[in-house]
């Protein structure tokens, strides 16, 4: 057993905890960083990045990094799932960057993960894989982290980004399990010159129908697709995992008649994987964010549906929040909590505004009629989200 002293120490290696730990690096702290994998890796997915967040990463420093490594859609596209109809469109590129002062993009989440990896590494965070926290003990201003490989490291603040799943929710008081939405995400990427050149995009395009939706959008600066299909269903036996293997049969059957464009599409993909979509309640205080010495970052904190594309975007803005925070005044308990409180509500509604899209996407009926009926009238007034694009 070894005794290792640090400023902060973050659990988790995923998007979020490589996030917290530029972020704290930047403003000098000394961050450690365990992960218990034994090797990085995210994945094999696409993400959504708002103005909002690319914003943050430009700040960062990452401008030329997302340039290289992103797509930066032209546009976003509303369709009707069953019969193809053009429901509405908000142009992305230029406009985001004028309102909001960013670009909107598309990344795949390996190439975002191995960017954080390297600002991390290059900016002296500490990075522990192999190691995952096993005890957790407090006297005075210090803690102290036992882990499962016997290592002994003491703080003054410990940050959970340890994902839906996460262990350091118990040291808030925090014990319940993640709820299953009912959704299930079938998700596949392929190179965008293996398609029909038809097919071939630099959009978002999101297909709405009864009780699914399916997006699909450019990665890798526009050397992929990534297509999500969303339908309902039961809870699958490997209940946790974000990356299981999927039978195409069993979507299709899902799905149920859609347009003859949108079937093609989703059978000329390959290498389907299955995700179960959890996630919690929107956020009721701050006190599941932050408690004493310790926080809580990302979907430890809040996961949510990703209905909005703010998963990942919710968890970097938490970053920047702490960071900022932890260069303020008071003590450390003291600037989690003033973190928790800037971030609580905005992760709420942004929670909350999640569930309530995906309703919409998947709506039947009347509601389904109106929601083609305001798309096509009001077009980009009820596709844009300006509170969400110009903050925090």
């Amino acid at each position: 057993m070894t005794w290792q002293a640090t400023d902060i120490l973050v659990a988790g290696g995923g998007i979020g905890g490589l996030a917290a730990g530029v972020a704290l690096a930047r403003t000098g702290a000394s961050v450690r960083l365990i992960e218990r994998s034994e090797r990085w890796g995210e994945v094999g997915a696409g993400i959504q990045i708002g103005p909002n967040v690319t914003r943050i990463l430009q700040g960062w420093g990452f401008a030329s990094e997302l340039a290289q490594l992103a797509a930066m859609p032209t546009r976003l596209q509303a369709r009707d799932a069953r019969t193809g109809q053009v429901l509405g469109t908000l142009p992305l590129g230029e406009r985001s960057v004028r309102l909001y002062g960013a670009p909107y993009a598309c990344i795949h989440r390996a190439d975002l993960h191995a960017l954080l990896l390297a600002a991390a590494t290059r900016q002296g965070v500490d990075l522990q894989l192999g190691q995952g926290a096993a005890g957790l003990t407090q006297q005075g201003d210090a803690l102290t982290l036992q882990t499962d490989q016997g290592e002994c490291w003491t703080a003054s603040a410990l940050v959970g980004a340890d994902g839906l799943w996460s262990r350091t929710r118990a040291e808030l008081g925090l014990t319940d399990a993640p709820r299953f939405s009912g959704h299930l995400a079938y998700r596949a990427l392929v190179p965008q010159d293996s398609l029909p050149a038809q097919w071939r995009t630099d959009q978002v395009t999101v297909w709405m129908g009864p009780r699914l939706h399916v997006v699909h959008y450019p990665v890798q600066a526009g050397r992929g697709l990534n297509l999500v299909a969303i339908v309902h269903g039961s809870l699958p036996a490997d209940a946790q995992s974000w990356d299981a293997m999927a039978q195409p049969a069993s979507l299709f059957h899902a799905l149920g008649p859609v347009a003859t464009e949108l079937r093609e599409r989703l059978q000329a993909m390959q290498g389907w994987r299955l995700w179960a979509l959890h996630d919690r309640p929107p956020l009721s205080g701050p006190a599941h964010m932050a408690r004493g010495h310790v926080a809580l970052l990302g979907d430890a904190a809040h996961p949510m549906r990703p209905y909005l594309a703010q998963g990942a975007g919710m968890a970097i803005e938490d970053a920047n929040a702490l960071a900022e925070a932890w260069i303020g005044s008071g003590s450390v308990a003291e600037r989690l909590h003033r973190y928790a409180q800037v971030r609580w509500q905005r992760n709420a509604r942004v929670q909350a505004r999640a569930i309530r899209n995906g309703e919409i996407f998947h709506a039947q009926g009347p509601v389904a009629w109106g929601r083609n009926a305001s798309m096509r009238l009001l077009g980009e007034r009820v596709m844009d989200v300006p509170w969400l694009y110009a903050g925090p």
